[in-house]
């Protein structure tokens, strides 16, 4: 079969209804192979005579969506020099929109040969390797609208497409741990009940299981190992059906969530592929042009740079991986629907030369762009390399995931000494993080759990991790999680110890609720889900990390508790705002002109610098003033709200709290109690509505409980 010329741009696979164009970039290369497979797995062999710009490229008419296809990359290999061609090597297209299948692991996979790793494998990879696909462009998204929800309103979700969906027992079983299960009416009946805004799925770029998993019967579960950044992850597809169908059904789940008003937000794996280190198979880009593609040692070209942990870094000072990393955010916006990206250890794609520059040109090319810089962008904003804890240091149009948020609200209510003053930025939006670039709270992605590390119920659950299920002999994930004075470690039967650890888990939902910025939670915290105490569930795809669906029913009252405080958040814009506060939170207040926000020592008085500094806070009061929030609504009208208390005792006994004097407000009505877990609906919001609430007078005296948090609305201006 001889080719057309076709085109260079754009790049990958295009059918276009008579035709592919294939085309791909090498500068290392000295000829290029396109590979067709037949369903047999007969190859034909196409050789591309065309080069612009170090672009290979041909037209084949007739070639449709189905179609599997590879590389063959012939140009020079030496190892110790940085280049790996190898035409015996098959090899994946960085940009396929899909894939076929998994890696078969075989030596053959691999550019060396395991008993002398200086010589050259030359052993045919095509039987081992997936084949990329061309994809059918084409889809009815009908009157698809992306709900472009204002970060200040948003409520994000984070979920696995299979650990959220493969046990679910209202969805049928052939749709279950795939796309198409995610959008199921009882998944969305779900969201919409507790008041999500926006699912952020892990990796659904296509990924691979790495060799040494596979061996120890274990899975890449997660997907933080990249191979394709253009395909949708294969095995998440309905089972049977024709090559590349993941597209379809991937555009389909977003356009179903979609019509819920539910948005959709990627977690995306820029900083590496799944090629590994120098030892790892080659592929894709190794065997393509690996210069190019990755970070490598400068004076050792052999070796990768690896400020990620997982063996290489991707190249981001060479234009060419920029233009494929922008190529793919381009793509999942522009043809696939998507909201916005959480980038996956950002830090790594700022490291133009050794240090973190946020005025990279990645952060540049992202700002200039028409298409990304609309899409919502959180960044993961640090990785292992020197100088990779970059929270707070990123653009102004980025927001971030807060994990000062998380640590110090984690501290807080463990009852950490000296914490009180930082937990207090947190709760009101991390000003000292943000305001000084510009950006609003909602740059604060807080969260208190996340993929990473212990579900809700085994933070309060566990002191230690337990992860011997991975097979490293318990030495991966975090080492520790200090004590929760809960009693006993583990498993339990223990009433009280059981109250406590559901308290602080109403406790962590409630101040995530009320606190200035944008809320994450991980999905199942809003039922208690558990991993047993296992903190690095990467390679469990099993049980152990799956989502138990039975606990919907179990924990029936901590699912409504969530979904009270999320419609409490969703009904008074207090506790959104678009601006910081005004107010330093220390000081004395004019009685005359309240402030927008104050803090109250337990005794009614409002904190003084001396009281912030003398290190007690385990029990504060703060004021959120309704009238303060100093905003406009899409019309242009002034926004009022209902001013609230929050009263919170991270010590271990029951403390008496004044309230404020009645400048603040005359009467106040308990509408959140974490001890009791309740949540009273005062504004007609959708969510837990109980008895007439217990109402307390300004300057009462109340009891805060041990390790609880009690939310008090003004009366006299509730809304009804």
């Amino acid at each position: 079969m001889r080719p057309w010329p076709g085109n260079a741009y754009p790049l990958g696979a295009t059918y276009d209804g008579s035709g592919t164009n294939f085309a791909i970039f090498s500068e290392v290369a000295e000829r290029v192979e396109l590979c067709l497979f037949d369903d047999d797995g007969t190859e034909e062999r196409v050789r591309l005579t065309e080069v612009d710009g170090f672009v290979w490229h041909g037209y084949l008419p007739g070639v449709e969506p189905g179609q599997r296809y590879g590389y063959r990359i012939h140009g020079p290999y030496d190892a110790a020099a940085g280049l790996r061609c190898n035409p015996n090597k098959l090899l994946i297209d960085p940009y396929a929109k899909a894939l076929d299948g998994p890696v078969q692991w075989d030596e053959a996979v691999f550019g060396y040969r395991f008993t002398e790793p200086e010589q050259r494998n030359d052993t045919d990879s095509a039987p081992f390797v997936p084949k990329s696909v061309v994809v059918n462009p084409f889809f009815d998204w009908g009157s698809d609208r992306a709900p472009k929800i204002s970060y200040h309103e948003s409520v994000i979700y984070e979920a696995h497409v299979k650990g959220l969906t493969i046990a679910h027992p209202d969805i049928p079983e052939d749709l279950r741990g795939t796309y198409t299960g995610l959008a199921h009416p009882a998944m969305i009946e779900h969201l919409k009940s507790l008041g999500v805004t926006a699912v952020e799925l892990m990796p659904v770029h296509e990924f691979i299981t790495d060799h040494h998993l596979q061996e120890k019967g274990l899975a890449n579960y997660w997907g933080y190992n990249t191979i394709a950044f253009l395909a949708p992850h294969h095995a998440y597809a309905m089972p049977g059906g024709r090559p590349g169908s993941q597209v379809q059904e991937f555009k389909g789940m977003v356009r179903d969530l979609h019509d819920a008003g539910i948005e959709v937000i990627l977690d995306v794996v820029y900083n590496h592929t799944a090629e590994g280190n120098h030892k790892g198979p080659t592929l894709s880009m190794r065997g393509i042009d690996n210069a190019a593609y990755y970070r490598l040692v400068e004076d050792d070209p052999r070796y990768y740079m690896d400020y990620t942990g997982t063996g290489n870094s991707l190249n981001v000072r060479n234009p060419h991986t920029l233009q494929l990393i922008m190529d793919s955010l381009r793509y999942w916006v522009t043809e696939m629907h998507v909201d916005g990206f959480r980038f996956d250890l950002a830090s790594t794609l700022a490291r133009e030369f050794y240090d973190v520059d946020r005025l990279s040109v990645f952060f540049d090319l992202v700002q200039q762009d028409p298409v990304i810089s609309q899409a919502k962008l959180i960044a993961e904003p640090w990785d292992v390399g020197p100088g990779g804890y970059q929270v707070g240091n990123f653009p102004p149009l980025w927001t971030e995931w807060n994990g000062k948020y998380r640590d110090t609200v984690r501290d807080f209510w463990r009852g950490e000494p000296g914490t009180l003053g930082e937990f207090a930025a947190r709760l009101t939006g991390s000003s000292d993080l943000y305001q000084d670039d510009g950006r609003r709270p909602y740059a604060s992605i807080n969260f208190v759990t996340a993929h990473d590390g212990f579900t809700l119920a085994d933070l309060v659950s566990y002191n230690e991790k337990h992860n011997e299920a991975n097979g490293e002999g318990g030495n991966d994930g975090e080492s520790h999680n200090r004590s929760w004075n809960c009693g006993v470690e583990g498993p339990t039967d223990d009433a009280a110890v059981l109250e406590l650890r559901a308290r602080q888990q109403r406790n962590f939902i409630a101040t995530l609720m009320i606190s200035q910025g944008v809320p994450m939670l991980l999905h199942g915290d809003e039922m208690g889900r558990t991993q047993q105490g296992n903190n690095n569930v990467y390679c469990q795809d099993s049980e152990i990390s799956w989502m138990d669906w039975s606990l919907a029913t179990k924990n029936s009252s901590l699912i409504g508790f969530t979904a009270g405080v999320l419609a409490m958040r969703h009904a008074h814009p207090v506790f959104r705002r678009r601006r910081f506060f005004a107010g330093k939170p220390i000081g004395r207040r004019r009685k005359d002109s309240l402030a927008d926000i104050a803090w109250f020592a337990p005794n009614g008085e409002e904190m003084t610098e001396q009281d912030w500094d003398s290190g007690f806070g385990k029990c504060v009061t703060v004021f959120l003033n309704g009238d303060g929030i100093h905003d406009v609504d899409a019309r242009g009208e002034r926004v009022s709200d209902d001013s609230f208390i929050v009263c919170l005792n991270a010590h271990y006994e029951d403390i008496d709290v004044h309230l404020p004097g009645s400048e603040y407000g005359a009467q106040w009505a308990v509408v959140v109690d974490t001890a009791a877990g309740e949540v009273i609906n005062l504004s007609n919001a959708p969510g837990v509505v109980a008895a007439e609430p217990p109402t307390v007078a300004a300057g009462a005296a109340l009891t805060v409980p041990a390790r609880a948090m009690l939310v008090l609305q003004r009366m006299e201006t509730s809304r009804g």
